[in-house]
Order: structure tokens, then sequence, then C-alpha cells
């Protein structure tokens, strides 16, 4: 058994239980996005977390410790994404990825922004000429420093 073998009993018990991964985010007590993360194999739980997330999917005990181990992070199988939802945000990259750049630059000076002091928030716009998805994404900056 593995993280990965982990992952896919949550998304099958997902599927077969009918669920929402806010419905499970709020049994967690954390935002939908960090908790849909988890679950899909890109974050650790601790383990009152991963006690909660194993009622919620039947996990055994192995399975709920394997929540608690640190994952190896980033889940694309391929450099350039082929499912179409996740290749536009590629393609947004690629598109604005310097103007964001160049933006956070001019705004805060030479550095980054943190994925791992970092928040972000998925939600509905109704709009009339059809609905539309607000993405926030929120993450420190984090100056380089001169040594």
């Amino acid at each position: 058994m593995n993280r990965n073998d982990v992952t896919e009993k949550i998304i099958s018990t997902k599927v077969s239980k009918g669920l929402k991964w806010e419905d499970i985010a709020q049994k967690v007590g954390l935002s939908k996005e960090w908790v849909t993360a988890g679950c899909l194999g890109q974050m650790t739980f601790d383990a009152v977390q991963a006690k909660v997330l194993g009622e919620v999917f039947e996990l055994n005990a192995e399975e709920i410790k394997w929540l608690q181990v640190v994952p190896y992070k980033g889940s694309l199988p391929s450099q350039v994404p082929t499912d179409p939802l996740i290749y536009r945000w590629y393609e947004i990259v690629s598109v604005y990825g310097t103007t964001i750049k160049e933006l956070i630059h001019e705004e805060f000076g030479d550095g980054i922004m943190s994925a791992i002091d970092f928040s972000m928030d998925i939600v509905r716009q109704p709009d009339p000429k059809g609905d539309r998805v607000n993405v926030v994404l929120s993450g420190k900056f984090l100056p380089y420093k001169q040594y």
C-alpha cells in the first residue's frame, strides 16, 4: 500500500457515496480547497484530521496513517497537462505569467509568491451571460535576501 492507493480509495468512496468536497471539508474543519488537495495526495493531515477522513471514507488504520505522511508534491503526469481544464491553467500561466511576474515585482520587488503560506478560494459567480469561475489565490510575498 502507498499514498496513491489511499487517494484512489478516497476518490472511489467519494463517488460511490455521492459526497461533495465542501461537505467533507466542513467535517475536517478546513477549507474545501485545502482538504481537496490533501485528499488528492498533495497535503499532510494531522492525526485528528486523518481520523475524521478515515470515518468519512471508511479507511483502515494503515490508510489513516498514510494521510499523515508528507507526500511527494506535484500531481501532474506530464509537463504539459492534457486535461482540458488543467491545460487552461497552463495556458493562463503561458500567456499571462510574465505579466503576473512583472506586476508582482513592480509592486513588491524581487521575490516570489509563496505556495506554502498560501490560500485559495474557488466560488461560482452568477452571470446572466454564463456563470463564471472566480478563483482567488493569496500567497505571502517572500523577497530574495542578499547575503
